[in-house]
């Protein structure tokens, strides 16, 4: 079939008082062509009218649609089983052509952005070869959506900390930050609604105000309006993480880094410069970072076991020996665990980024050789509990000679029934039970209660107001 173009040539010849076969010679075509053109008399292709095989069928196609739920598999099962006699690839057609659940294409947009004017963050799972293994990890990015520079780091998880860490580092590395941080409508920044509607948590809300940024997350759906930062997630999983073996989480990250130098100082074609050129011309318009920057942490609050630990993340630090049974403040912070005693720092360990069940601890934290555990000293509960009622001194030696484990959990016991019940009868009970070498406080507690229920809460057997009951 001749194009417009072929058909427009063929008339204007026509007017200028060109013959048929000069026509078809100059343009390298049939005569049967010039005379039907000719004969049409118009420039615009005729459109080609056929039956469509389904046409008939419209009505019941648009119900079995319906009742089937848009599977057009079993649509054409049910319009064979009826009857009708045409392929699935017509049924298909058919539905395409006239927009029978297909929603038709929308074209894509391009949002524009001014230097210093928004900056995207998004997560994305990936496997990694960490230490000879496949790991399922979190990467983090950050982009800059004028100058595409691009930043990322890998986590074994990505909570509020893990983002606070990492937008920390990013800002720092990029000198400052944009005034706008687009996300997805993730739950660890927001605490309700989506989009417009969004309201960060006030913990990332303080975090943000701090680098002179907000949040803002784009409407449920609408993915293209983060495409800066979604993009490079799939350059980073098949070309940084395709053929590379990190020996651990620090080799991976300092690795992302590098690589990131790299990419930003290449050359791109559609932006006719690299990200590192066009962010010679952003980063005067970023918001400048504060004077001082407070190292992210997150606060703990932990009781020194009985062998000198505090857990955190599914692994164990070491504590002075002297402060087992104390409620110590742990920090965690990115490469670090630190352990505090109200304002004075105790003790810091590198942190274990996996939760292995690692034992972490110093030389100076463990007693002095040959002391053991009579170097510990006496926990301050029990100090306390002493001071308050030191005639408990010898049923509670007694009882953490009968279960050194519990230690701890029994003073707080002890300490909680001195609190609750009347002195004398506490004490008479636990003579008793010392007598008999009864160490179970709970035991002793039932003894107790049945106690002052006999002797305390006796109901009498005649009404004192009443004067005619003798």
């Amino acid at each position: 079939m001749l194009d417009q173009t072929t058909r427009s040539a063929i008339l204007r010849l026509r007017e200028q008082g060109h013959g048929t076969r000069a026509i078809a010679r100059a343009l390298g075509i049939s005569r049967g062509a010039v005379k039907a053109v000719l004969d049409d008399g118009a420039a615009d292709v005729p459109r080609a009218e056929r039956a469509e095989k389904a046409a008939p069928h419209r009505d019941e196609i648009l119900e079995l649609h319906a009742r089937c739920k848009g599977n057009l598999v079993r649509v054409h099962e049910e319009l064979v089983a009826g009857g009708a006699a045409l392929s699935y690839q017509a049924l298909t057609a058919f539905c395409r052509r006239h927009g029978i659940g297909h929603a038709p294409v929308r074209p894509a947009g391009r949002y524009h952005f001014e230097p210093g004017q928004e900056m995207q963050h998004d997560t994305s799972p990936h496997d990694v070869l960490l230490g000879g293994k496949l790991r399922r990890v979190q990467t983090a990015s950050l982009v800059l959506c004028h100058s595409r520079m691009l930043f990322f780091q890998h986590y074994p998880r990505f909570q509020r900390f893990d983002c606070k860490v990492f937008l920390t580092e990013a800002l720092r590395a990029f000198g400052g930050a944009c005034g706008v941080c687009m996300i997805d409508n993730t739950h660890v920044v927001v605490l309700s609604g989506t989009g417009r509607e969004m309201v960060p948590v006030p913990e990332m809300a303080a975090f943000a105000e701090r680098f002179r940024f907000a949040f803002h997350a784009h409407e449920k759906g609408d993915a293209n309006r983060s495409a800066r930062v979604e993009r490079p997630f799939h350059f980073i999983e098949n070309n940084f993480h395709a053929g590379r073996d990190f020996t651990d989480w620090d080799h991976l990250n300092q690795e992302a880094r590098s690589w990131c130098e790299k990419v930003n100082a290449t050359h791109r074609k559609h932006l006719h410069a690299s990200a590192r050129e066009l962010f010679a011309v952003e980063k005067p318009q970023l918001k400048a970072l504060p004077i001082w920057i407070p190292e992210v942490y997150a606060l703990h609050q932990r009781i020194v076991d009985i062998e000198g630990f505090v857990n955190v993340q599914g692994n164990r630090y070491s504590a002075p020996y002297r402060l087992i049974g104390r409620r110590l403040e742990v920090r965690e912070t990115k490469d670090a665990i630190e352990i505090f005693d109200g304002p004075r720092q105790l003790a810091a360990h590198k942190k274990v980024i996996d939760a292995i069940a690692a034992r972490v601890w110093q030389k100076e934290h463990r007693p002095p050789r040959g002391e053991g555990t009579t170097a510990r000293g006496c926990p301050a509960e029990e100090e306390e509990l002493l001071r308050a009622v030191p005639e408990l001194a010898d049923y509670l030696g007694r009882l953490k000679a009968h279960a050194p484990t519990r230690g701890i959990r029994d003073v707080r016991r002890l300490a909680r029934m001195v609190h609750d019940y009347p002195r004398r009868p506490l004490l008479d009970a636990l003579a008793n039970a010392a007598e008999y070498g009864l160490y179970d406080l709970e035991r002793v507690e039932r003894v107790l209660l049945r106690s002052l229920t006999r002797d305390f809460f006796r109901v009498p057997d005649h009404d004192p107001e009443d004067p005619d009951d003798g």
